[in-house]
């Protein structure tokens, strides 16, 4: 990656944040390329989608192995970074908990291809599904406990065991004929806890 902190001490926090909104801008492009193209997508289509020159991801990413991780991280830590922040902002801790339900199976989705490339021999992506447990589900289980201690959900759910659900669900999200977001949504509604009073 060049170097953003050259020049006088004045600018470089402004160039920084400058690189850090271009960089998301080109992880952004390129994770919407893979969600239509797979990983394979063609580097002039991810610069054109992020109205930049081919030249410009491959120095930042001088391989596709490098982009493919970067795109994976960046897209992990943006789950983990809305987790807070929508328990924060929501009206409920189940409605929280929904929201980021939807956001991770939007993750999931950029996954579209990503799958293969992780299980392949480059020792790039040996540490990637190690570093998406340990980002997301701390995250989950914050979402989790704060409903469950509202009384909003069952509290016996595990964070590990609704993220391996929910990615379950999402597997067929190819197929036409099947709507992975709004079974995901009758599972997050399952969670519901239910008062023992309430009338059948």
């Amino acid at each position: 990656m060049p170097d953003i902190d050259s020049g006088s001490g004045r600018s470089t926090p402004r160039k920084r944040a400058d690189a850090r909104r271009n960089e998301a801008t080109l992880l952004d492009a390129a994770a919407s390329a893979f969600v239509t193209s797979g990983v394979d997508a063609p580097v002039r289509d991810i610069a054109a989608r992020a109205g930049v020159g081919v030249g410009t991801i491959y120095r930042h990413f001088p391989t596709r192995a490098d982009l493919i991780v970067a795109v994976y991280r960046h897209q992990v830590e943006a789950c983990a970074e809305a987790g807070p922040a929508l328990l924060a902002d929501s009206s409920t801790a189940h409605a929280a908990l929904a929201q980021w339900i939807d956001l991770f199976v939007d993750f999931l989705a950029t996954k579209h291809g990503l799958a293969e490339a992780l299980q392949s021999d480059d020792a790039a992506f040996e540490k990637l599904h190690a570093y998406f447990l340990d980002r997301l589900v701390p995250v989950c289980a914050q979402l989790l406990d704060a409903a469950a201690t509202a009384g909003e959900i069952r509290p016996d759910v595990t964070a590990y065991e609704l993220m391996r659900g929910v990615g379950n669900l999402c597997i067929g999200a190819g197929d036409p004929r099947y709507d992975a977001r709004r079974v995901v949504a009758l599972l997050v509604a399952g969670l519901r806890q239910r008062p023992s009073a309430e009338p059948r």
